[in-house]
């Protein structure tokens, strides 16, 4: 875990997403409409973009999803989450896409194992803006017609970090926490390649962590596989993750993806759709207790 490794990871988050969002992906179809809400002021105004079928007037669960980019880049709106928003809406689910501060813009090259601060005032930061969305969509869950107790959280690459940092300060009632209306508790977590940063060893939860969709891969040099770590600092990644997960009979679903890298972060968004929405009905609205791991294993040519 060296500033040279963290550098080059940044590095190529940050290429993959700007050619990601070059491409051609699937636009918002007529009968999904979009509103743009304020729900904070920071130095700037922080927005989400709510989905929903056309007409819907339905209370439904709803997905805050948080985009990736490094804490560096990225945008809520970004066309290479299209499918992925237009597949959930379509499946009964209303999606809140949220800003949050870019902490590391600016800073990235700072981050090494001897000075972690940048990286822990990163996530901190996006974490405490996605409480501030996730307090603003319950207060107006009639207005939206939302179901305040089945909102999940999903994200990809940075994202998925600040995701699962949600959860885990949720269900350890850090400090952040305060701005959550009491008694409120996430329902579900899907990260595309996400990792749990601590300075304090392997993660630990106070309460048992709500059930959670992990996709990684095996190659992946931006966010790790397992872990990174010296001492009782390091990233740990989808794969110890799962190893936690069950170790203390907590429901988590897990693909890992053998040869495939960051790529993941965004791929596995319109290819594991089923995987996604199986997750969604078993393991969240059903609250099916199940572990379920798939290795996925590119057959050789």
């Amino acid at each position: 875990m060296k500033n040279s490794t963290l550098r080059i990871g940044f590095i190529l988050s940050l290429l993959f997403s700007l050619t990601a969002w070059g491409q051609a992906y699937e636009p918002l179809p007529e009968s999904i409409e979009k509103r743009t809400l304020p729900f904070a002021e920071r130095d700037s105004t922080l927005s989400l973009d709510f989905y929903q079928m056309v007409g819907d007037t339905e209370v439904r669960p709803c997905v805050i999803f948080v985009f990736g980019g490094s804490f560096v880049t990225g945008r809520r709106d970004a066309p290479v989450y299209n499918a992925y928003i237009n597949s959930l809406v379509r499946n009964g689910w209303k999606v809140a896409s949220i800003d949050y501060r870019l902490g590391l813009r600016g800073k990235y090259d700072q981050v090494g194992i001897f000075n972690t601060e940048p990286l822990e005032n990163a996530i901190d930061l996006a974490v405490e803006d996605l409480f501030s969305a996730t307090a603003f969509l319950v207060s107006r869950a009639g207005e939206l017609q939302i179901d305040p107790a089945n909102i999940i959280l999903s994200g990809s690459s940075a994202g998925a970090i600040t995701s699962l940092h949600g959860d885990l300060y949720e269900k350890n009632n850090h400090a952040l926490r305060a701005v959550l209306p009491e008694g409120f508790s996430f329902k579900g977590v899907i990260a595309f390649a996400g990792a749990i940063f601590s300075t304090t060893g392997k993660p630990e939860y106070v309460r048992q962590p709500s059930p959670t969709l992990l996709f990684h891969g095996s190659e992946d040099k931006v966010v790790p596989f397992t872990k990174r770590r010296l001492l009782n600092k390091g990233f740990f990644g989808s794969d110890f993750l799962a190893r936690v997960f069950a170790k203390n009979n907590y429901p988590y679903y897990y693909y890992r993806e053998i040869g495939a890298g960051h790529e993941v972060a965004t791929a596995a968004m319109m290819q594991r759709l089923g995987e996604v929405h199986h997750f969604l009905r078993t393991a969240v609205l059903a609250k099916s207790p199940y572990q379920l791991e798939a290795t996925l294993v590119p057959l050789k040519k």
